[in-house]
């Protein structure tokens, strides 16, 4: 589903929240449109489900490239999406970190990989930056959202957020 986070009479966000609160939609996908007018909503959206974030001025291209990611079980923020998303609510403004439950769970390395997911680079960046392979970080990637119960990649940003984890210094 491609929802635009505001629509009139019954806006994204409830549409959203009433197919992740139904069992018989789990498998519904949603790719979430936005022009970053109420940040909050994307953080929102991400919160209940929203598998993608594209921005409404983007190139019909990239829209459906993310259409399709989503549907193949993936996730895709668009990197202003992300930056904004990071600036908003992982700043000095922010609220205290409230770490995830599981958060424990994930070794060094793990976690040194989620705060580099939530910057919102791909697993062959990541790579690059830490001189492995991408099948390595997708590895640690898969291990972090299964010990953190995370639907998707989407998702694991948002507890990476919350958790107040962020990549090292990248100097």
């Amino acid at each position: 589903v491609v929802l635009d986070i505001r629509m009139p009479v019954f806006d994204g966000l409830a549409v959203l929240r009433a197919i992740s609160e139904d069992e018989s939609l789990s498998s519904v996908r949603v790719v979430m449109l936005t022009t970053f007018e109420l940040d909050e909503y994307v953080f929102e959206a991400l919160r209940h489900g929203a598998s993608g974030f594209i921005l409404k001025d983007a190139d019909p291209a990239e829209l459906l490239q993310a259409v399709r990611v989503v549907a193949d079980g993936g996730s895709l923020l668009s990197p202003t999406v992300t930056r904004r998303v990071i600036a908003q609510f992982a700043g000095p403004s922010s609220v205290a970190a409230a770490p995830h439950p599981e958060l424990g769970r994930l070794t060094d390395r793990e976690r040194e990989i989620l705060g580099w997911v939530a910057t919102g680079r791909s697993n062959d960046e990541i790579a690059a930056a830490l001189f492995v392979s991408p099948d390595t970080v997708r590895t640690h990637v898969s291990r972090a959202m299964v010990k953190l119960h995370a639907r998707d990649r989407a998702q694991l940003v948002v507890f990476a957020i919350q958790s107040g984890i962020t990549a090292p210094d990248q100097g």
